[in-house]
């Protein structure tokens, strides 16, 4: 224990003495890491090995409640590591080896935090916490401006009998500022990305998959900017909840069990050059006389597989005030109980489409040569090339690369 605590000091004088320069840490223990995490200046660098950190959780108690009627309901919750009143930059070696074993509620639990990078790692091991109201996940981010880039939040999947909601990927609470790229959300027990209350999230070039809840949830009046992601294996895709804001582009959404795109409340909802193929039930569905918003240039093909659950197993289904909605330059084709529901056919109003948009093959959703898709969409969208849009993922300034499209 001398020999292991000598160690542990000469190690954080090397770190200390670095200058706020990036230092590797060769850390034993997952107390040792948040020891470090205490110890370092804002503004310092933490390169962690390709091993795992595991650490023991600490209960607390949460003086806001992020999702409840009341703000200020207080709520015992549990973390595993936690920075707080400043930015450090994160960086795994390995992204797939190194792990942060949590058994927490809120796995990384970043409070005050301006500035902070997590990077190249893989956070797991959650334990729900008892209390329904607490908003567990693999990353929970209140009140601080953060980059996750080229992280792993997966099998943090442990429920309760007594709780219906399980552990998230991420969830950005009060003032939250997020920039999450490049990411993969998987087999998490709720939630893959949540925002509430004021936060905002940009969500590029993720794979989210295999949960509970939404993929991509934005409620209250928090707001989202999603890019080029690929929802799939939750209850709903992409959902704008409250009073938010979510502008989704270029996302491939599929084989969710209920929606694919939601919008309800108050919200608005922002869809462009999607793909919302093979869910459950509804491809997308105004849910509100409330929400509005635009839903242009998306292929809508090939919804409900399954027994109506949630919604009918249409295409489009207004089950809101058509008016406040923009709908055009859409693909909406062989859905299992029709294209639309509790509005007129769109076919042939606005640009809208009836047939079959071509994809190239199972899995591949670029549009073959001949597709009444391409350079389909709305005339003041154009493709980087300067051309009027494609409809769908390979469409619009935010396209997936797709050298074959011209």
């Amino acid at each position: 224990m001398m020999i292991r605590g000598i160690l542990y000091f000469l190690l954080i004088f090397l770190f200390k003495t670095g200058g706020g320069q990036a230092v590797s840490l060769t850390v034993e223990r997952g107390s040792d890491l948040q020891g470090i995490i205490n110890y370092a200046d804002n503004g310092d660098t933490l390169i962690l090995g390709a091993k795992t950190f595991e650490v023991q959780p600490t209960p607390f108690t949460d003086s806001l409640c992020g999702n409840c009627l009341n703000p200020h309901t207080a709520l015992p919750a549990s973390y595993g590591f936690i920075l707080k009143d400043k930015a450090l930059v994160i960086i795994g070696q390995d992204r797939r080896l190194t792990r942060l074993v949590t058994n927490a509620g809120y796995g990384l639990y970043v409070e005050n935090s301006q500035g902070a990078v997590l990077k190249n790692l893989t956070i797991t091991g959650g334990r729900r916490d008892v209390s329904g109201d607490a908003t567990d996940a693999g990353v929970v981010v209140r009140n601080s401006r953060m980059r996750i880039e080229q992280v792993d939040i997966r099998d943090n999947d442990h429920r309760l009998d007594s709780v219906v909601v399980g552990i998230g990927g991420i969830i950005g609470r009060e003032g939250a500022e997020l920039i999450v790229t490049d990411c993969i959300i998987e087999n998490n027990g709720w939630d893959g990305i949540a925002l509430y209350r004021g936060a905002y999230a940009m969500v590029t070039d993720c794979l989210i998959k295999d949960g509970r809840g939404a993929g991509i949830g934005v409620t209250w009046d928090a707001v989202c900017v999603a890019y080029r992601n690929e929802v799939t294996g939750y209850w709903k895709g992409i959902g704008s909840f409250g009073t938010a804001i979510v502008i989704a582009r270029n996302n491939l959404v599929h084989e969710n069990l209920g929606w694919g795109m939601i919008a309800t409340g108050q919200s608005w909802l922002e869809a462009v050059n999607n793909v919302v193929y093979r869910n459950g039930n509804c491809g997308v569905a105004p849910w509100s006389t409330e929400s509005r918003g635009r839903i242009i240039n998306n292929i809508i093909v090939a919804n409900g597989w399954r027994e109506q659950w949630v919604c009918p197993c249409v295409g489009v289904w207004n089950y809101g005030d058509w008016a406040k909605w923009k709908f055009s330059n859409n693909i909406v084709w062989n859905n299992k109980d029709g294209e639309y529901r509790d509005i007129w056919d769109q076919s042939e109003i606005n640009g809208n489409l009836n047939v079959d948009p071509l994809f190239v093959g199972e899995g591949d959703f670029n549009l073959r040569e001949g597709s009444l898709g391409l350079h389909a969409g709305d005339t003041l969208i154009y493709n980087i090339d300067g051309s009027t849009s494609h409809i769908g993922l390979y469409g619009g300034p935010q396209a997936r690369p797709a050298n074959h499209l011209r």
